[in-house]
């Protein structure tokens, strides 16, 4: 990792790292990971794009690269992409606005439980 860069690069090398520390448990994220992909009831298209905008809510850098990249090989626009990216926001926004209840209730005293 250079001095300019926040997070260091997803490379083969430490893609082996990390996979010969748990090799089990990393085969079986790699499985579940392929077979979630795979074309289903939902196009591969379309869980791409899902991933691109769960990626942005988790704001996973890696993710983000990589399902953007993927949805691309599957056929999605840009204009889909920033589409699907833009959804992710409003769903974020939307669930700050409405756990505002929350705060709400906690100032007119309110004793709810959670």
């Amino acid at each position: 990792m250079n001095s300019n860069q926040l997070y260091p690069e997803a490379t083969r090398e430490m893609a082996e790292k990390k996979a010969g520390l748990a090799p089990e448990i990393t085969d079986a994220f790699r499985y579940f990971s392929k077979t979630v992909f795979k074309e289903g009831a939902l196009p591969e298209k379309t869980k791409q794009l899902i991933a691109v905008a769960v990626a942005h809510v988790t704001q996973c850098l890696y993710c983000i690269r990589s399902h953007t990249k993927q949805a691309m090989k599957k056929g999605a626009s840009k204009q889909e992409i920033m589409e699907a990216i833009w959804v992710a926001a409003e769903m974020r926004a939307g669930g700050a606005y409405a756990h505002a209840a929350i705060a709400l209730d906690e100032m007119e005293g309110n004793k709810a439980s959670i």
